[in-house]
């Protein structure tokens, strides 16, 4: 009998019909991941799965066994033996999802005495075992902190931990990954193969990364608007697709490995304002020209997706003297010229990319920043210089705790520094502006979406209300959203649309920098790559200096002229983005890169075993 048997499952929130005719199986050991955009039904279905839609008012069709268990016809305490016995559930966000109250070892504890019936010591001893098989350091100890005492990939560890409490025989991993930097992923998705390969559990994964995917399954499931879109062995899926909308979602999936070359980028018809990738709303976000741009390339080779990226772009060519240092760094060297060996280039925007700018907009020195005081106090910057010029993007990447959104926080004035100054180029004081890396916490959830775009121009002194939301009217247009949604709530809108209402914010003040803190970080490959091309039209049309903080390697390789490396407050190597991709030479870019996850399932399990022969030493 199969682990997890699911037939002709639909699923209905009033009038949408989130999942429509899915059927699959799951045997024990295997390893199987539901891939698609954001609203193409893959959490729908995980949630089903355990029954978690029961009393929500969801209509649920079709049959789903789990472990035995008939979910549709289970009554509440058979769901309830089911959930963390035989099934376990590791959700997107760890936060939402422990206790802010209790201690981590506490919780799982009674997670275990639920369906153990153990004494409270032997409890606490079991939370403190899975605790350690998860990897977490001096587990008793730590056993007794609380969620905000760990790191982002430590509460995901503690969150898996919870969900081996019991040893189920599946375990449901929804976007377990989602917001970590690719050396906490690659160690998260070790950890859930080293852990199937132990216990013979069976995973689903649900994610929207096709990386993730080829990391970690032996089987792929691609879906869209709540339909099977091709299913089969992760291996023949991701490198000979049988489905367009499969190379089409590839073929957005932004490349590590991949160089940045022009491209005219098609603009959808109907779409409003200038903005070239603004286009659609919501889910038909999927569709747009954003994608479109990374099919042609996958289109070209017979079904096998190229190494193109999203649309990406280019906003100088040539080379020059990097302009970024710190006393970790030395002086920057000038950019080597690519060989005729090096990696597949990479979609841009423009089939006409300007001359490289020359003009400095702003300049850091030795930026220092402290928190804390004494022998408490925390360095998360030290001794960073950099330069920003005029129409150009510096990228900047590192793990979570490398310093860099504090960096990015003091260029935009948010943070002062320790010690260092900001001085600007050709004396003027440019207006640098900052786009979040979460619009839902950014944005005034009680206040329209027009109000919030408009109060940059209301602190600038602007009265006259009628100029005013014209403004705002033709900023909502320039990034594709229409003047009419002035008067809607933050909820109203997608992922994908509220970072373009962050956007619009930040264009209010005429700024000439734009500091974009993990921007793209939870979204979708598609949706994504419409935000990247947003960003990079708009750069074209006002001359933006564009500071670009992220953890996807890949991302920002796509979009980057040049790209500073952060670890521990300090910039360990920096230089033309191709240069440093291509040929870098400090070993902890060589670590970041190599963490990257591969498409290639063959090479994704070799790294895992280089990475776990590297521990073992």
């Amino acid at each position: 009998m199969s682990l997890v048997n699911v037939r002709d499952l639909t699923v209905e929130f009033g009038e949408l019909r989130a999942v429509d005719g899915l059927s699959f199986r799951l045997e024990q050991g295997a390893a199987l991941a539901l891939v698609g955009e954001s609203g193409s039904g893959k959490s729908t279905v995980a949630s089903a799965l355990l029954g978690l839609h029961r009393g929500t008012g969801a209509r649920v069709g079709g049959a789903i066994e789990v472990a035995g268990v008939d979910v549709p016809a289970a009554s509440d305490e058979e769901l309830r033996r089911l959930r963390g016995a035989k099934a376990a559930m590791v959700f997107q966000d760890p936060l939402s999802s422990l206790d802010p109250y209790y201690a981590i070892g506490d919780q799982i504890a009674e997670v275990y005495r639920v369906h153990a019936r153990v004494s409270r010591r032997a409890a606490r001893a079991r939370g403190v075992e899975v605790l350690e098989r998860v990897g977490i350091p001096d587990a008793v100890r730590r056993s007794r902190s609380r969620p905000h005492e760990f790191s982002g990939g430590m509460r995901q560890r503690a969150l898996i931990a919870m969900a081996l409490a019991c040893e189920p025989d599946l375990l449901i991993a929804d976007e377990p990954t989602t917001a970590l930097d690719v050396t906490v992923q690659a160690q998260i998705l070790d950890l859930l193969h080293t852990l199937r390969e132990e216990t013979g559990m069976g995973l689903l994964l649900v994610t929207h990364d096709v990386g993730v995917a080829a990391e970690s399954v032996d089987e792929v499931l691609v879906m869209r608007h709540g339909r099977v879109v091709e299913h089969g062995a992760v291996g023949d899926v991701l490198t000979a697709p049988s489905e367009t909308y499969t190379r089409e979602l590839l073929g957005a999936v932004p490349r590590v490995d991949a160089r940045r070359r022009a491209v005219t980028f098609v603009r959808a018809p109907g779409v409003a304002g200038k903005a070239g990738a603004a286009g659609a709303q919501g889910a038909s976000d999927a569709g747009s020209q954003a994608l479109e741009v990374g099919s042609r390339a996958a289109s070209r080779t017979a079904g096998v997706p190229s190494c193109d990226g999203p649309a990406a772009w280019s906003s100088t060519t040539g080379t020059a003297s990097d302009g970024l240092s710190s006393a970790a760094a030395g002086p920057a060297s000038d950019a080597a010229p690519a060989s005729s060996g090096s990696p597949s280039e990479s979609p841009g925007l423009s089939s006409e990319a300007p001359a490289r700018p020359t003009g400095v907009v702003l300049e850091a020195h030795g930026l220092r920043r402290e928190f804390g005081r004494g022998k408490r106090a925390f360095v998360a910057v030290d001794d960073v210089s950099l330069t920003i010029r005029r129409g150009e993007t510096l990228g900047i990447v590192g793990e979570s705790g490398s310093g860099k959104t504090t960096l990015g926080r003091m260029l935009v004035g948010l943070l002062e520094p320790t010690a260092g100054e900001i001085r600007p180029g050709g004396g003027v004081r440019p207006d640098v502006q900052m786009v979040f890396q979460d619009p839902v916490s950014s944005l005034n959830p009680r206040r329209s979406v027009g109000e919030s775009i408009a109060d940059p121009l209301r602190a600038r002194g602007e009265k006259d209300e009628g100029r005013v939301r014209g403004r705002v009217t033709e900023l909502l247009e320039r990034v594709g959203l229409e003047g009419a949604h002035y008067e809607r709530y933050p909820h109203e809108f997608s992922g994908g649309q509220r970072q373009r209402v962050g956007i619009a914010r930040a264009l209010a003040a005429d700024p000439r920098v734009i500091v974009c803190d993990e921007p793209v970080s939870a979204l979708d490959v598609t949706t994504q790559a419409q935000v990247v091309a947003l960003l990079g039209e708009l750069q074209r049309e006002l001359g933006l200096a564009l500071v670009f903080v992220a953890h996807d390697l890949a991302v920002v390789r796509q979009v980057s002229d040049r790209v500073a490396v952060m670890r521990r407050g300090r910039i360990v190597e920096s230089g033309p983005a191709d240069e440093v991709y291509d040929d870098p030479r400090d070993p902890y870019t060589k670590q970041l890169l190599a963490a990257v996850p591969a498409l290639d399932p063959e090479v994704a399990a070799w790294r895992r075993a280089a990475r776990r022969e590297l521990a073992a030493t």
